[in-house]
C-alpha cells in the first residue's frame, strides 16, 4: 500500500479479497485510438456534481458513458480517473451496468469508489496536491469486435471536503448592542486523515431575520490562523447567523448551521 514509484504515473485502485491494493499505471498524453465506428458520444461524472472526499467515509460516484456502434454495444473494458495537472489518481472501479437505449446505443455506468484510508502515503508527494480538475479515460467495446480507447472523455472536480462552524454571542442580546459571530473553517487533509484549518479564505457572514425565508450576506471575513473567523455586528432584530464558504477549485463549498439569537426583552 505504501508504494512509491518515481516518474509521472497515475494510480488505479483494485480490491481483491476485501483488501485494497495500489496499482500504478503509466500516464499518457490525451489520445483516442481503436478500430471501427464505436464511440463515446457523451459522458457525465457524478451526475454533474463535484466528487468530495473527506477523511473517513467511503465515497462512491457514477460515470455514465453514452456509447454508440452500428452493431450494438458490448460494454466497458477499462475506466480510470486521474488529476489533469499531476497525472496521479485514486478510485477503484467497482462495477458497471449497461442499459440498452436502441440497437446501436447503450448507456454504461461505471461505479467508482474511494476510501480515504487508502490515501496517506499512496503517492510520492503529498496527496492533497492532486485535488482539483480530473479527467476520465475509458475503453469501450462493440458486439462486432470494434473497440475504442479514449482519454479525457469527461472532466470533473475531485475536491477536499470542508467543515464550518458558527457561534454568535451574547445570547440573548439587547437591540442595538454589539454581537460577535465566530467560527472556524477547516478542510480534509488526505495525507493525515484529519481536518485542518483553512486560512486566508473569504467567508461570508449571513443573517436571516426571524420569520424570513432567506439568508442575506452581511459582510465578508478572511479566515485567520487555523481557519478561525470573527466578526462584530449590530443586533437590530432576532434571527439566525451563519457562515458560508463558496469553495475553491480544490475545496468543497460549505455552510455552517445557523445560530439563532433572540433579543432581550
Amino acid at each position: 500500500m505504501k508504494n512509491r514509484t518515481p516518474g509521472p504515473v497515475r494510480a488505479a485502485w483494485a480490491v481483491a479479497g476485501g483488501a485494497a491494493a495500489l496499482t500504478l499505471l503509466t500516464s499518457t498524453a490525451a489520445h483516442a485510438e481503436g478500430r471501427g465506428d464505436i464511440r463515446v458520444t457523451a459522458a457525465v461524472v457524478n451526475d454533474g456534481k463535484n466528487v468530495i472526499i473527506g477523511t473517513s467515509q467511503r465515497v462512491t460516484y457514477p460515470i455514465a458513458l453514452t456509447i454508440r456502434d452500428n452493431s450494438g454495444v458490448k460494454g466497458l473494458s477499462h475506466v480510470d480517473v486521474f488529476s489533469k495537472s499531476e497525472g496521479w489518481g485514486f478510485s477503484d472501479w467497482t462495477g458497471t451496468k449497461c442499459v440498452k437505449k436502441s440497437h446501436t446505443t447503450s448507456v454504461c455506468t461505471a461505479t467508482m469508489t474511494v476510501a480515504p484510508q487508502w490515501l496517506p502515503d499512496s503517492l510520492p508527494e503529498d496527496v492533497d496536491h492532486i485535488a482539483g480538475r480530473w479527467q476520465v479515460n475509458a475503453t469501450v467495446k462493440a458486439n462486432d469486435g470494434d473497440y475504442w480507447i479514449s482519454d479525457d472523455v469527461a472532466e470533473f472536480k475531485m475536491k477536499r471536503a470542508s467543515k464550518l462552524t458558527a457561534d454568535a454571542a451574547p445570547e440573548p442580546v439587547a437591540k442595538g448592542a454589539q454581537l460577535t459571530v465566530t467560527g472556524k473553517l477547516t478542510r480534509a487533509n488526505w495525507e493525515h486523515l484529519k481536518y485542518a484549518g483553512f486560512t486566508g479564505q473569504d467567508v461570508k457572514l449571513q443573517f436571516k431575520a426571524a420569520g424570513a425565508a432567506h439568508y442575506r450576506t452581511v459582510k465578508t471575513v478572511r479566515s485567520g490562523e487555523a481557519g478561525r473567523l470573527s466578526a462584530k455586528v449590530t443586533a437590530t432584530s432576532a434571527g439566525s447567523w451563519r457562515w458560508y464558504f463558496p469553495g475553491t477549485t480544490t475545496t468543497a463549498r460549505v455552510t455552517s448551521a445557523g445560530d439563532a439569537v433572540a433579543l432581550k426583552r
